[in-house]
């Protein structure tokens, strides 16, 4: 189960988390910053379409994207956090900001999403006394610099000790364990390699069996290995999707909702029969 806020969630099955871009330079064209109205619409329609969690990201983290103000970042996100307030799903914030995460978090934000893994200082203070759930993400280096020259001796070994350690961190400054997500952070300071490697050992990343968040939604390891441009990258996106829930991922962050619910519901039906056939025999 992981606790998020006054949501308590079941991790039986993985999770679609929709991803609602408020920033003006997103990577996948999405991008709904100073359209309040059209964020909220989409942020419905993901509702409808199956979303279990929304993630509102008000600042961009593509690579070479240049750090957005703490006061910008605030009026592209609150207006669109109290117009979905009472949504009916848990309302996650991606920011790696101690400001934006006390604002949002008064705001009725049950999750903090920080691809910092609350290493800014303030950020454990900031949410140790709250209920939210925290998701901690690994990067190498920075968003403006993350993709230069990514290197590591074993990508998941040393994916995995950061993980733990910022578990560990969290733990200790009073976040419950059943309040802590970890998400590998393909795409941030990874090269093609180092993705692959990852999703191949989602599973092995987890201390202690905490849920693990799979990020991989239209974007360049995509492109990489299809030559598709970001918009027709659905096909590749859910075949990620896919690969990840059966590698253990118990969230998926993703800009195609309805698509991936689809999906995996087939895939769970398969699992179902198969499960039920190895009961007859």
């Amino acid at each position: 189960m992981l606790h998020c806020g006054s949501y308590t969630l079941a991790l039986d099955r993985p999770l679609v988390m929709g991803i609602v871009n408020l920033t003006p330079d997103s990577f996948s064209g999405d991008g709904l910053a100073n359209d309040i109205e059209r964020a909220v619409e989409h942020a419905w329609r993901q509702i409808e379409a199956g979303a279990d969690i929304l993630d509102l990201g008000a600042e961009s983290s593509r690579p070479g994207a240049i750090p957005t103000a703490v006061d910008e970042e605030l009026r592209r996100l609150l207006p669109v956090l109290d117009a979905l307030a009472g949504c009916g799903v848990p309302l996650s914030v991606d920011t790696c900001k101690p400001e934006v995460m006390r604002a949002s978090l008064a705001g009725g934000a049950s999750m903090i999403n920080d691809i910092r893994a609350l290493t800014m200082p303030g950020a454990l203070a900031a949410v140790a006394a709250s209920d939210c759930a925290v998701c901690l993400m690994h990067m190498q280096g920075t968003p403006l610099t993350m993709q230069q020259q990514p290197s590591y001796g074993n990508v998941v070994a040393e994916v995995r000790r950061f993980l733990q350690a910022r578990a560990e961190a969290a733990i200790a400054a009073g976040i419950r364990p059943e309040r802590l997500v970890l998400d590998p952070g393909f795409g941030f300071g990874k090269t093609l390699a180092h993705n692959l490697e990852l999703l191949r050992h989602c599973a092995q990343l987890s201390p202690a069996g905490m849920p693990i968040l799979a990020g991989i939604s239209r974007k360049s390891m995509l492109g990489m290995l299809t030559g598709q441009a970001v918009e027709q990258r659905l096909a590749a996106s859910l075949s990620a999707a896919l690969l990840a829930a059966q590698r253990g991922a118990r969230i998926l962050r993703v800009h195609d909702v309805a698509e991936t619910v689809a999906a995996l519901t087939v895939w769970h039906a398969v699992e179902g029969c198969a499960e039920n056939a190895a009961e007859l025999r």
